[in-house]
Order: structure tokens, then sequence, then C-alpha cells
């Protein structure tokens, strides 16, 4: 019985252990992450002045980004229909619609972004 005491005493003081070092300082990071954030004072208008512009700003660059994937997808595309159309596959038109498809996909998702962040 005594035996058996032990035994549970060990094991529930196992569970005491230390923690190692880099949980500790993950622990202090994040407990003074949160004492910085809440005395910092907050500015919801200007944060999301400041987002509108940065979004605005790098739009027209990710819009001229999914073009240009959409133009090398359709190189590929093309490729690999006019590979299977010569080696005389039956299923040419399955995989040129789809490559298709992906390419007419990355232009409309690309237009309708632009309508939704009401950029010109």
């Amino acid at each position: 019985m005594l035996l058996k005491f032990r035994k549970a005493i060990a094991s529930e003081l196992s569970l005491l252990r230390p923690l190692p070092a880099d949980y500790c300082a993950f622990g202090c990071f994040l407990i003074s992450a949160a004492v910085i954030a809440q005395t910092q004072p907050v500015n919801a208008e200007e944060g999301l002045t400041n987002a509108y512009t940065e979004v605005t700003r790098y739009f027209d660059y990710g819009i001229d980004l999914m073009y240009a994937v959409g133009a090398v997808l359709g190189i590929v595309g093309a490729v690999k229909v006019y590979n299977k159309w010569n080696s005389g596959e039956q299923d040419t038109s399955k995989v040129a619609t789809s490559w298709f498809g992906s390419c007419i996909f990355l232009v409309v998702v690309a237009t309708i972004l632009k309508g939704f962040f009401g950029i010109q």
C-alpha cells in the first residue's frame, strides 16, 4: 500500500518538473507583448487608412502578376495540349478545356478583385 502511494506521489510530482528555458522565454515574450499592446494608444481610423493606401499601391502589381501567371499557364497548357494532340491521345479536349478554364479563371478573378476593391 505504501509502495502504491509513493508511486502515485512520484508520478504527480513528475508533472511539476521545471519547464525548459525555451518555454519560459516564450511565455515572457507573450506577457511583455500583451503589456506593450495594452499601453499603446489605438487609432483605428489611421490604421485603416494606412492599410487602404498600402493595398491600393500594390494592387496593380498584384493584378499584373496574376495576368503574367495566367499567360505562363496558357503557354504551358498550349504545349501540353499540342503534345497530347500529336501523340493521338483521346482526352485532348478535356485537357484543353481545363487549361483554358484555369486561364479564364485567373483573368476573371483579377477583374472581380478590381471591382471589389473599387480600383480603376
